[in-house]
């Protein structure tokens, strides 16, 4: 007999008692999910890691079966014929190593500056400033990232133009001084983060010992962030080292190796070529980051 609200009671069974109702297949598959975490996540993060899989390794991998091809010279079409010819000319004529060697140069000097700007900036935010004022001056250090990064490029053209408020003109100390500024924010905040889980403690202790401010530095503060400012600097130097729209505006005669791939692909035609310049940056950038695994600054982007 049903219930009263017209519901079919579950079957007896034989020994007069109700038989459980078994859950159906989805909620025997959101209880499997329930207990194993790790399949829930694999799941929830599958389809973004596809995309990035095909969109970002997809690439790369374009990116080096291209630089082993050719361009015909008198059609300019591409000739998928394997090649050693594109690496060759990169490493052996004089003004590609010239530009490599400019393009470390300036990825260096931007990664130095932004560290001695930041690090006061970010020490200051985590251990001087109240909780809401530190609040405030995230919103600061994020504020810049909020504009366009060609309205910021363009305002630092005009003030390094002639007639502009520094008058210094352009070349490698205007991109330089563009570059680190850009990128300051993305050494900031790693290096904020690193002090903000800095004990208070450790501190009071080497002050309650008789360190001096300096000597704490050193010992303390130093080692225990070094991470979270090589976090930063893997930011700005990959960032720094791939970028050409900043050359472009304020390089005046300047060329980088961002350059040298843009103006490959555009004017020149010669897709392989601008590819083989390409793998550069990612060579140099791959022995970086083996470089910086063992301090344990992957662990703080």
């Amino acid at each position: 007999m049903g219930s009263a609200s017209g519901t079919p009671a579950a079957p007896a069974s034989p020994t007069g008692r109700t038989a459980p109702v078994r859950p159906g297949p989805r909620r025997r598959v959101a209880a499997a999910l329930h207990r194993h975490a790790g399949v829930r996540l694999s799941l929830l993060l599958s389809a973004p890691l596809a995309w990035l899989g095909v969109a970002y390794l997809g690439a790369l991998a374009a990116l080096f079966v291209t630089a082993f091809w050719s361009t015909d010279s008198f059609t300019g079409d591409l000739v998928r014929t394997f090649t050693w010819a594109n690496f060759h000319d990169v490493v052996t004529i004089e003004v590609y190593r010239t530009v490599a060697l400019r393009s470390l140069g300036v990825a260096a000097a931007v990664t130095l500056i932004d560290m001695v700007i930041a690090f006061p900036m970010a020490f200051a935010m985590a251990k001087v400033a109240s909780p809401r004022a530190q609040r405030w001056l995230v919103i600061a250090v994020l504020t810049p990232l909020w504009a366009s990064y060609l309205v910021k490029a363009y305002a630092w053209r005009v003030m390094l133009s002639s007639d502009g408020l520094l008058g210094w003109g352009y070349g490698l100390t205007a991109t330089v001084l563009t570059l680190s500024y850009l990128w300051l924010p993305y050494m900031i905040l790693p290096i904020y983060a690193g002090l903000e889980r800095l004990p208070d403690s450790l501190l009071d202790a080497a002050g309650d010992l008789g360190a001096r401010g300096w000597r704490t530095f050193r010992t303390v503060v130093w080692p225990l962030t070094f991470p979270a400012i090589v976090a930063g600097s893997v930011f700005t130097f990959s960032l720094s080292l791939g970028d050409y729209i900043a050359v472009k505006i304020v390089g005046g005669k300047s060329q980088l190796i961002g350059n040298v791939v843009y103006d490959n692909i555009g004017a020149a035609n010669n897709l392989p070529f601008a590819a083989a310049v390409a793998t550069i940056p990612v060579v140099i950038m791959l022995v970086y980051l083996a470089a910086v695994r063992r301090t344990g600054a992957l662990e703080n982007l």
